[in-house]
């Protein structure tokens, strides 16, 4: 593995339900962190969880009904995410973001 570089992971807290027009939020979040050239996105899913509404969602009946948690998870540079956190303050205004620094490397193959 190569050594790590520095780098900030931003995390913003959504659900299923939250949309940028038609489209869900959390793709529209992706598909701009992509066209930003940004290091990586990943949507997670979580099986229950609440939030500011105080309202729980969870992956069992009859809760289905209501959009599950996601999280937006973006690794990149501290100046790219930064200005990454523009966008998200343009489609998810009312999200909970959360930024943290981490170590970004790649896994190289071993060599024999």
């Amino acid at each position: 593995m190569t050594s790590g570089a520095p780098a900030t992971r931003l995390m913003v807290f959504l659900t299923e339900d939250d949309r940028a027009g038609h489209q869900p939020l959390a793709d529209a979040l992706v598909r701009r962190a992509r066209e930003a050239g940004l290091a990586g996105a990943t949507v997670w899913r979580g099986i229950e969880g609440f939030g500011a509404s105080g309202h729980r969602r969870a992956a069992r009946l009859p809760d289905l009904a209501r959009g599950l948690p996601l999280v937006v998870e973006v690794i990149d540079g501290s100046e790219a995410v930064e200005r990454f956190i523009a966008v998200v303050r343009e489609l998810a205004g009312g999200a909970l973001v959360t930024t943290e620094p981490v170590s970004m490397s790649r896994a190289m193959p071993a060599h024999d």
